[in-house]
């Protein structure tokens, strides 16, 4: 259990940004006007949306490799303030429940959600609370994918340590470890041809130590669990693996999986258990830091196709990019392909709302694991698909579960240029995505050949980080891309360069 701030407040701790739905036990209560409202009730200032621009073209101009430069390994740069709230311990749970073992009931509404896990907002009730870290914690996290939003680069983790600040004889001191994390770029240094720094906000930190809330809530029985088995090797995870789905101009979406982790504490051989997918909805703040609020306990279960675990992508209506018309594309990992599903964008949370593709149609029944309406055929370990305003067409980038530390991509074959329902010339009844089951893909082709990590390891959690470079995006009409990757280090979690290393690559398309 993380520890409480050393002097904490006397007043009553405010709600965390995960704890404002009171629809977290109904799976169809929320709503796109809903999830709009809440971004405006937090006070989120809206940034300048960026302009979209479309090649001249009626065909998909076929995209190739232009240049790429290698940025090198991301720092983090922690913020030294924290708000000083002492936020209650999770419920302590049955003893019967303490067992070494799957148990989907801990993830569920019937718990509610922990009070001490969630980025903490500032606001009128916590301005005043806002105090200095005794020390910025040294951190150690693993993934890393995100995406542009409201203005702000995120960048989203999942296993996250923090410790005491190490030197170069010496690792630091193991203070706290949660799921997940989130930071800011707040410098694009990308763009100026430099290695990330990334910030974490304030809302962050659980004490003056530096210890974490994380990024996404557990429930009270995941919380309560890990409280208790953590230390024995057992703990339930919720890992936001991948990229951003854009939702409006303030929130996005991550159906991020949770996971069940059972560690042999005398081999060190860890077993991960798929126990279902939660849906969480992400805030870019200001002052705060990015928030997610868990909207949905468990929106897809652990026998099911992991929908949205490696992403999907935002459908936009006539209102264009930031509206909350138009829907949600999820893509669903198997073996030897991605399924692919659909959502109005107003009914997210509802499962009964989502329809499957089956090879030949839509349909209400949820396709199965061993399913081949795949609408892209391979093997695919982690990904992203985008609409290319420059190419006219859908392009994929992905690595594949061979250990050749190579991105590749692929396109979508249109017979004719592909626009959205928004731009000039488009269909406004259309929907653009809707194109990735009428037509094929091109053969994959190396986009970029990552270096080797120092141990040799293969490197994994590799997406496009769409949006990051404003109007040169590849997203927004530009060529140029930000690729991520995560490489092991072989090094101590808590000396200087950390478990893990977060590698960029700056990327322009032909």
């Amino acid at each position: 259990m993380l520890s409480a701030p050393a002097t904490p407040s006397s007043l009553p701790a405010p709600q965390p940004a995960s704890s404002l739905s009171s629809s977290f036990a109904a799976k169809s209560s929320a709503s796109s006007s809903s999830i709009q409202s809440r971004s405006q009730a937090a006070g989120v200032p809206q940034a300048s949306p960026v302009s979209m621009r479309f090649a001249a073209s009626s065909q998909v101009i076929a995209p190739g490799v232009a240049r790429s430069n290698p940025l090198g390994s991301s720092s983090n740069q922690p913020t030294s303030q924290y708000i000083q709230i002492q936020a209650p311990p999770a419920p302590q749970i049955a003893s019967d429940l303490l067992t070494v073992g799957v148990d989907g009931s801990l993830s569920t509404a019937a718990y509610g959600l922990a009070p001490d896990t969630g980025v903490l907002l500032v606001n009128d009730s916590t301005q005043a609370l806002i105090t200095d870290l005794s020390a910025k914690p040294h951190l150690s996290r693993d993934g890393g994918k995100g995406g542009y939003l409201n203005g702000q680069k995120l960048f989203v983790f999942c296993d996250t340590g923090s410790y005491t600040q190490p030197s170069q004889s010496s690792t630091g001191n193991f203070l706290g470890f949660v799921s997940s994390s989130v930071a800011i770029d707040v410098n694009m240094s990308a763009a100026q041809g430099l290695p990330l720094t990334l910030e974490d906000g304030i809302g962050e930190w659980s004490d003056n130590q530096g210890r974490m809330r994380g990024l996404s809530p557990l429930t009270s029985g995941e919380q309560g669990y890990n409280d208790v088995m953590q230390g024995q090797g057992q703990r339930y995870a919720v890992w936001p693996e991948s990229s951003l789905i854009p939702y409006n101009q303030t929130s996005a979406l991550m159906y991020a999986p949770i996971v069940y982790d059972n560690v042999n504490e005398v081999t060190r051989q860890a077993v991960f258990t798929y126990t279902g997918t939660t849906l969480l909805v992400i805030t870019a703040h200001t002052e705060g830091g990015p928030s997610a609020e868990r909207v949905v306990d468990k929106l897809f279960e652990e026998n099911e196709v992991e929908w949205g675990t490696i992403g999907g992508l935002r459908s936009y209506g006539p209102s264009g990019v930031g509206g909350n018309d138009g829907k949600v594309y999820l893509f669903g990992t198997t073996t030897d392909g991605l399924l692919l599903a659909r959502v109005a964008a107003g009914s997210v949370t509802d499962r009964n709302s989502y329809e499957y593709w089956t090879g030949f149609g839509w349909s209400p029944g949820m396709q199965a694991n061993n399913s081949e309406a795949h609408f892209v055929s391979g093997a695919f370990t982690s990904g992203d698909i985008f609409y290319s305003p420059a190419h006219l067409t859908f392009i994929f980038v992905f690595l594949n579960p061979y250990a050749d530390n190579t991105f590749y991509f692929q396109y979508l074959l249109a017979d004719h240029a592909l626009l959205p329902p928004s731009a000039p010339g488009g269909d406004p009844t259309s929907d653009i995505a809707e194109n990735l089951v009428k037509y094929g893909w091109s053969e994959p082709q190396v986009l970029y050949k990552a270096p080797a990590g120092p141990t040799g390891m293969y490197i994994y959690a590799g997406g496009v980080h769409q949006g990051y470079f404003d109007e040169d995006d590849i997203t927004n009409g530009g060529k140029r891309v930000l690729l991520s990757w995560t490489v092991p280090t072989g090094a101590n979690p808590g000396a200087q360069s950390s478990e893990y290393s977060l590698m960029t690559a700056d990327l322009t398309f032909a």
